[in-house]
């Protein structure tokens, strides 16, 4: 046991710049599959840690006023109902942000969908100006127990007396109204569209369509408004942090497979390279078993001391990175699985190592203990017809020598390019994801966001009031009038999104990935949720109920929809009012000047409307995503480290192997610079050949990876962008120069060896 650590020590020593990258690289691995579980407890806990508390209900449906939804409570498959309550639409305004809001009449907390107070207290009968907030609307509107808000257009105030969690889906400007509660005289008290809310907790979350469906058949399909599922408002609470989740363990794992493939490669260059001394271990009595110990503890103690490293850094910082990281660190850190996935992670990852270091050390364990008999094995051939005929051109013999040792032994030069590229193909989808992500927000209107703005004005100003004050901005180069209500759709099972926006002579410019717009009547656009919702595709007609008054569409094309999960199918203004002339728009989605500040000018026209429009810059979906660039950037680290310990592996077997012709090549009359050169550009070759192959598979990877996961989120599949081809040449250059770059100096060092030391080395 001695004598094997005075070796590993030995070795240590001389392999100090390889170990210390081995554990650099294990650390960042570990640390990245330790951020990608705390993502993933992030997105799923804290919304099922709300459900369960609740009580929440999987089915909230929005009836108008006169239904009778009581009768909900017998339906089968019901456990209990929440409500129903008295509901107002409505808008509030605090701190000048103005948000459109449901006001919901309530006394005592019920039973099945429990708000859960976070601060202040719940309502009290005595003060009738009191409301409790959800707690997204409240953020959004600044707002704390103790404030006032204000009802635009009236003299009309509410008093904040608390905020409290729900699991039902969240505020979103201009999308879905937030949650007030407040007491049921005070909704009476309310000017505007009311109706009533009614929550059903089922027996079996599976049956929720079926539910849904008993329920609109038995309250009829026109009272019926608005359907939302524990589905939705779970996928709306995971929001980003799952997709965040996924990149980083996704990256992580690649880069784990890297990892290892890198140390086997590594071991097994080694073991090429130390072969004699191999030999007079075992004939000094170490067993293959020793032998085989001697690699395997050493690597996994590199691998132990990096996932040690990683999460201990995790857990003492983690919660201090800025941002969402740290808050989701935060979060997971207080949930009951961590403990068991801080130890569990680090330790699959050091056994993976483990397992293919095992591997590579296993070869050393059948090396012969009479070196002689190997270096006595049969060289290859010279060289093949197309060197010799580039000799003969008069090429440099460097060049050509190179290329040849490159790619003399296939089996072995094709496994080194393999290892190389794989890092390198990671990079590539790494800056596939970059540049998709930098696309929706320097090109947003090639991914549904052609609007900067959407205007909603509170009535009191007529249709062409509206667009000679929108137009009048100068900075407002295009205003498309529009609705969007809620529809049931075919087996009312749920409700979509029905969206009529701009005319037959201005229509909407919306993005396109498959099929044409809609021009001609009862044409529409669908996105990828809603087609994947009906089971159906471009060129199919759809059937959707709005109210009592059904609407049937012939879908047309597919656009790219990033609201609403996708669930939106997409016509023009005109083709609605075919059905009701008297509709009126009630949103207006503006189109702005390159270069235009969407605040600045959201401010104008509020101002410019004495208070009449509710103002909001479309949300972009990127914006969730910018911690994803700090996260990239960090992975794309990690890889050119994991590539680095490959490259540094490829040099060192070239340079050992170009030993034996050493006093052959200078023997032809070959320089220490030519000579030299043979080594750089044969690692150049290399380098070259993994960067082909990384960027003709990374590519096409990337699309595949980036499309996917659109169209699993409803947007849809055709948001991905490569890199350009400035920047993957940029990328290719750099990996083979510095390739390159890292030859030159123990190639040089080679080409200078004595010819006693290069006998010595070649027996």
């Amino acid at each position: 046991m001695r004598a094997t650590l005075r070796w590993a020590h030995a070795d240590l020593r001389t392999h100090r710049g390889e170990a210390l990258f081995i554990v650099l690289a294990t650390a960042g691995i570990v640390t990245s599959l330790l951020l990608a579980a705390a993502l993933f407890g992030y997105a799923t806990n804290p919304w099922q840690r709300v459900f369960t508390q609740s009580h929440g209900a999987h089915v909230w449906i929005h009836t108008g006023p006169s239904s009778d939804a009581h009768r909900l409570a017998g339906v089968d498959g019901v456990d209990s109902v929440a409500g129903p309550y008295p509901t107002a639409a409505t808008a509030v305004e605090s701190r000048g942000t103005r948000a459109v809001v449901e006001l919901r009449g309530t006394t005592g907390q019920p039973a099945t969908g429990r708000p859960l107070l976070a601060s202040g207290r719940w309502l009290d009968p005595a003060r009738a100006d009191g409301v409790v907030l959800e707690s997204s609307l409240a953020r959004a509107l600044w707002a704390e127990p103790g404030d006032t808000l204000t009802v635009p257009g009236t003299t009309r105030k509410l008093t904040v007396l608390g905020v409290a969690d729900s699991a039902e889906p969240r505020y979103s400007p201009g999308e879905r109204p937030g949650l007030v509660w407040t007491l049921p005289s005070a909704v009476r008290g309310t000017a505007g569209h009311t109706g009533q809310v009614i929550g059903l907790r089922l027996t079996d979350a599976g049956d929720t369509d079926y539910a849904v469906q008993r329920a609109v058949t038995l309250l009829g399909a026109g009272a019926v408004t608005e359907v939302s599922s524990w589905q939705q408002a779970r996928a709306e609470a995971q929001g980003d942090n799952r997709l965040l989740g996924q990149v980083l363990g996704l990256f992580g794992l690649g880069a784990l497979v890297a990892a290892g493939l890198a140390v086997h490669g590594a071991i097994g260059t080694r073991i090429r390279g130390h072969l004699r001394d191999i030999s007079v271990l075992k004939a000094i009595g170490f067993t293959p078993g020793q032998v085989v110990r001697i690699f395997l503890l050493q690597h996994v103690a590199f691998a132990l001391l990096g996932a040690v490293l990683a999460g201990a850094l995790t857990q003492a910082l983690g919660s201090r990175v800025p941002g969402r990281l740290g808050d989701a660190v935060g979060v997971w850190q207080g949930l009951p699985g961590h403990t068991a996935a801080l130890f569990s992670v680090p330790a699959a990852a050091v056994l993976f190592i483990a397992a293919t270091t095992g591997l590579a050390a296993w070869r050393a364990g059948r090396v012969s203990p009479v070196p002689g008999l190997r270096a006595a094995a049969p060289l290859g051939g010279g060289l093949p017809r197309p060197a010799r005929r580039a000799l003969g051109l008069r090429l440099p013999s460097a060049l050509v020598l190179g290329w040849h040792k490159a790619f003399t032994r296939r089996s072995r030069s094709s496994a080194t390019v393999a290892r190389l590229a794989l890092p390198l193909l990671l990079i590539v989808v790494a800056m596939s994801a970059w540049t998709t992500i930098e696309r929706f927000h320097s090109r947003p209107e090639q991914f549904g966001l052609a609007a900067a703005l959407t205007v909603r004005p509170d009535g009191s100003l007529s249709d062409s009031g509206v667009r000679a004050l929108l137009e009048g901005n100068p900075r407002v180069t295009g205003v498309h009038p529009g609705i969007q209500v809620p529809a049931l759709v075919p087996g009312q099972t749920g409700t979509i999104a029905l969206r009529g926006l701009g005319t037959h002579q201005d229509p909407y410019p919306y993005s396109l990935a498959e099929g044409r717009p809609a021009r001609g009547p009862d044409e529409a656009v669908a996105g990828q949720g809603l087609l994947d919702l009906l089971d159906v595709r471009v060129g199919d007609w759809v059937r959707v109920t709005v109210g009592a008054q059904p609407q049937i569409l012939h879908i047309v094309g597919r656009s790219i929809e990033p609201e609403n999960g996708g669930r939106v199918i997409s016509t023009s203004l005109d083709t609605l009012r075919e059905n009701d002339p008297e509709l009126r728009p009630t949103l207006y989605q503006l189109q702005l000047r390159p270069g235009s500040d969407p605040r600045r000018v959201a401010t104008e026209l509020t101002a410019a409307a004495h208070g009449a429009f509710d103002v909001h810059a479309v949300t972009n979906p990127a914006d969730g995503l910018s911690p994803l660039r700090g996260v990239v950037l960090g992975l794309i680290a990690v890889l050119a480290l994991i590539g680095l310990i490959e490259l540094l592996t490829a040099i060192g077997g070239t340079v050992r192997e170009g030993e034996r012709d050493l006093l052959a090549l200078k023997a032809i009359g070959l320089t220490p610079r030519q000579i030299t050169a043979i080594t750089v550009t044969a690692t150049g070759c290399t380098a070259f050949a993994a960067v082909l192959v990384a960027t003709a598979v990374g590519l096409p990877l990337a699309h595949w990876l980036i499309d996917a996961q659109g169209r699993s989120s409803g947007i849809g599949a055709g948001v991905a962008r490569g890199p350009s081809a400035v920047l993957l040449l940029l990328f290719g250059g750099a990996a083979v120069l510095g390739a390159a770059t890292l030859a030159a100096l123990p190639a040089a060092r080679a080409a200078r060896r004595r010819p006693a030391d290069t006998l010595s080395a070649a027996a």
